[in-house]
This record gives C-alpha cells, sequence and structure tokens, in this order.
C-alpha cells in the first residue's frame, strides 16, 4: 500500500511572533549613526522582519498546518482543512491521523510506502513536531525517521535528484509533462505563496493546491518507478525545450 501525502503551512500565528523577530534583527555593525541607523530601521528593517517571519512556516516549532492531504494508492486525494484556519491544525491532524490508521488497519497491517516530495526532510518532521506541540499522538506506522532511501518511504526529490540534491516539484512535473502546480486552481501559486492566499480568505483553493500536489507526487512517482509510460518521447539528442516545440 502507498500513502502518498502533502502538507502546506503557514507563518507563526502565535502572539508576538513578528516583535520578537524584529527584536533579533539589528542594523549592520558598521551602522554608528543614529540617523542612518533610524533610516534603516524605516527602509530595510520591515522587509526583513517580514521575509524573516514568512520562513518560520518552514520551522515546525512555529509556523502550522494549514491543510494535509493524503491518498491511498489509487484512491482520490482526501483533504483535511477548515475554513476557521486559525484554530484548525489540531482538528487536521486528528483527522489525516485516523485516516492513516484505518487505511492502515484495513491493508491488514501490511507497512505502508509514505509517497511525498522532500517528504522525509520536510513533511514528515513537520507533522511530528506539530502533533507533539498539540500532545496528539500520531499512528506508530507513519516513519518519521525514515531515511528517503528506507523501503518505508519514497522521496520524489530524492529518487530523482539524488541524495543531498534538491529539485521543485514543479520543475520535475514540467520535465515529466505532468500538470503543474496551481493548474487545478487557475492561479499561481507554491509553498511560499499559501500564506498570501489564506490570509486573503482562500483556504478552500489552498486545499484544492494541496490535493492537486497529492495528484502530481503519484504521477511522479509512478513515471519514476517505470509504472507508466511518457505520452511523448524525447528523441535522443534532443533537450525537453526542443522536443516540447
Amino acid at each position: 500500500m502507498h500513502i502518498f501525502l502533502d502538507i502546506e503551512t503557514i507563518p507563526a500565528q502565535g502572539a508576538g511572533a513578528r516583535e520578537e523577530i524584529a527584536a533579533a534583527i539589528a542594523p549592520p555593525g558598521n551602522y554608528k549613526k543614529a540617523e542612518t541607523i533610524a533610516e534603516w530601521e524605516r527602509e530595510q528593517k520591515p522587509a526583513l522582519v517580514e521575509e524573516a517571519w514568512r520562513k518560520t512556516a518552514l520551522d515546525g516549532a512555529l509556523g502550522q498546518v494549514a491543510c494535509a492531504a493524503i491518498a491511498i494508492d489509487d484512491a482520490p486525494p482526501a483533504v483535511f482543512y477548515e475554513e476557521d484556519w486559525a484554530r484548525a491544525e489540531p482538528a487536521i491532524l486528528r483527522g489525516l491521523f485516523a485516516a492513516i490508521r484505518a487505511a492502515h488497519d484495513g491493508a491488514r497491517m501490511t507497512r505502508p510506502v509514505f509517497v511525498g516530495h522532500n517528504i522525509a526532510g520536510f513533511d514528515l518532521r513537520f507533522l511530528f513536531q506539530r502533533a507533539v506541540l498539540h500532545g496528539i499522538e500520531p499512528p506508530a506506522v507513519i516513519p518519521f525517521n525514515a531515511r528517503p532511501w528506507e523501503d518505508c518511504i519514497f522521496d520524489t526529490m530524492t529518487a530523482w535528484a539524488g541524495y543531498g540534491n534538491r529539485v521543485g516539484l514543479d520543475k520535475l512535473c514540467r520535465a515529466l509533462g505532468v500538470p503543474g502546480k496551481g493548474s487545478e486552481i487557475g492561479a499561481e501559486i507554491d509553498g511560499g505563496k499559501v500564506w498570501d492566499f489564506v490570509a486573503d480568505g482562500r483556504i478552500a483553493e489552498v486545499a484544492e493546491y494541496c490535493k492537486g500536489d497529492v495528484e502530481r507526487v503519484r504521477a511522479v512517482f509512478r513515471r519514476l518507478t517505470f509504472a507508466e509510460k511518457p505520452q511523448r518521447t524525447v528523441p535522443q539528442g534532443l533537450t525537453f525545450a526542443e522536443a516540447a516545440c
């Protein structure tokens, strides 16, 4: 059994998060004059604070899960989210974990393979950290500490790029002829833009995008394991761009 998994995360929502970040960002050491420092505080620091705050979406100690999606083998993806996204994370975790338990029990205890893009380096670790902080016990079958090459996990990023290297899912999808990110909602979106959608009240679109990423991962997995053949073959000696013309 294969469980295809994706999560979308947002920056720290706790009271005072931005203020703590701002307090830790100081002007360059060679800035000595009060007026120079004041100008830096006014013109440059806000952007640095915003950038650092947005990066907390990648930190399981600070960010939070906005939605999660899984697909079991060939079944349609199931997505877990709520319109009241600010308080939804515990319910998202419980719903996701319950679905994984049900799938595992239904498979008569056969250990599943978890499939995702950078799933070992991000998704599973983030889920574990948030579960710990909420005190929500996850299913024991989830391989939180697995390495990308272990049998209980299939990391599409590592499978394509090799251990220690990186490739974006959207770039990989383009290379393999798989519909790219945002195609399911007709909007340009990636992990870095999820917060903008959420803040604009478009969490339902983020959920559709999350489901789309599960479908993309499943399609990439099938190509990487030769379960499906390419619709078009890139002729030898031509680049992908040339072959696509």
